[in-house]
């Protein structure tokens, strides 16, 4: 169980290193080709060297000499950043109470949408609606027509989450929760997309119906899509360096995210195998001191250990399910967030360079012409400012998220294995022989 902690705790040294590699600005350095491979490729007894009593930092001082006291560094790090963040914040939403509605129609659930401001637009200090998702996609939807290149951060998924089987269990509807309460916190701390007009409907009507029927119509939004499909088939001219790299970070972030998110996955599966296994492997010891009179205490200690490391197993997939998943599956869609962006900004340069080209080739109607490209210039100029300000809050929040899930699971690992170490340790402390007893059973001998 010790080679397992202290393996345990390489692990964790050699995830936060991969972490500050992958954590680099793109200014003139390169992410990780492989963020899996990275973390093995490390001499094992380099990061090891991370919990050795005689470490020091360049300053002379010592470093932390144990996992958690590195842990609760980090976690002060964190608590004060997000205190500094609360004091500046004057927007705060929260989703909670959700309440099942069943019609002729359908059934769906409504939450109850608590928004508190100190802001001098809004009427009151305190609202208090109710949404359904649908709501939620109406009013993502208008954020990004109106923003066609700001991040808006995701969604959860429109259909049943993988591994739900009933669509509406007590588990499905709180997952949903946490992320809808997730999106507008998001929402919320958006310097622009906070202010947006179509968001204080959202937190501030009571009925939603009249508002999402002034939305773009059919026609409109038809004609948007050709014109997009027109602009992705013709193709982009020239795209600025520095959204070739924004371009080619978010297909490395999406295709490592994907991974950890599908391996973290399989590890949860395989840890309730495992689980199923240690409640059946207890009992079993139970029943065989039932035989064997001589070993009924070591047999009885053992089914003990077993039982009290399954309950600490059971506790630590709930956390790996609660904590790390949702926030790596978060990552994921948002990564897909981020494609989406960049394809709507270059599809608003790809006008731009028609109508250019328009303009170059044909004499007659040239005043209007010059017009719209002087429009869409404007335009362009504009979607690339707003995503290269956004770009750089984007990644400073996916940092912080990351690092915080990261944080927290490294902490439960580290607890889960330190219980079980425990638990084995006084199991073999209870079956010391003192050395009485010892003489004892050499004389009868």
């Amino acid at each position: 169980c010790s080679e397992t902690l202290l393996k345990f705790t390489s692990q964790v040294s050699r995830e936060l290193s991969s972490l500050r590699n992958f954590d680099r600005d793109m200014s003139g350095q390169t992410v990780p080709a492989d963020f899996s491979g990275h973390m093995l490729d490390l001499d094992e007894d380099e990061d090891l060297e991370v919990f050795s009593k005689n470490t020091s930092r360049a300053d002379g001082s010592p470093m932390p000499n144990s996992p958690s006291s590195m842990v609760n560094q980090y976690r002060l790090e964190e608590d004060e950043e997000e205190q500094q963040d609360a004091n500046t914040k004057d927007l705060f939403i929260s989703v909670d109470n959700p309440e099942s509605h069943v019609t002729a129609i359908e059934t769906f659930i409504m939450y109850r949408v608590v928004t508190r401001t100190m802001r001098s637009e809004f009427d009151s200090s305190e609202y208090e609606v109710r949404r359904r998702y649908q709501d939620f996609l109406w009013l993502r939807s208008r954020l990004e027509e109106n923003h066609p290149t700001l991040i808006v951060h995701p969604l959860p998924e429109k259909f049943v989450m993988k591994g739900m089987v009933e669509r509406f269990n007590d588990d499905f509807i709180e997952t949903r929760r946490k992320a809808l309460h997730r999106f507008l916190d998001k929402i919320s701390e958006h310097p622009i997309l906070s202010y947006s007009q179509h968001l204080k409907v959202f937190l501030t009507a009571q009925e939603l119906t009249s508002h999402r029927k002034q939305g773009p119509g059919f026609l409109s939004r038809m004609g948007e899509t050709v014109r997009a499909v027109a602009n992705s088939v013709r193709g982009l001219r020239s795209r600025p360096e520095e959204f070739t790299v924004m371009q080619e970070y978010v297909e490395d972030f999406s295709n490592k995210i994907c991974s950890v998110d599908k391996v973290t996955q399989r590890i949860i599966k395989e840890q309730r195998e495992y689980l199923d296994e240690l409640k059946q492997y207890g009992p079993t010891y139970t029943q065989w001191a039932g035989s064997e009179e001589d070993l009924l205490e070591p047999l009885k200690g053992v089914a003990g250990c077993v039982e009290r490391c399954s309950k600490e197993t059971e506790e630590q997939i709930q956390h790996l399910s609660e904590v790390l998943v949702p926030a790596l599956h978060e990552y994921v869609l948002c990564a897909e967030t981020l494609k989406a962006v960049m394809r709507r900004r270059d599809n608003i340069q790809a006008e731009f360079e028609a109508k250019n080209e328009a303009l170059a080739s044909r004499k007659a109607d040239q005043e209007a012409l010059q017009e719209e490209v002087d429009g869409l210039a404007d335009r362009v100029e504009l979607a690339n400012n707003a995503l290269k300000g956004d770009w750089s809050r984007w990644q400073d929040s996916m940092r912080t998220d990351l690092k915080s899930a990261f944080m927290s699971t490294a902490e439960k690992n580290m607890e889960y294995y330190e219980k079980c170490l425990a638990v084995w340790e006084s199991f073999l402390l209870s079956q010391r022989v003192e050395p009485a007893e010892q003489k004892d059973v050499e004389d009868t001998s």
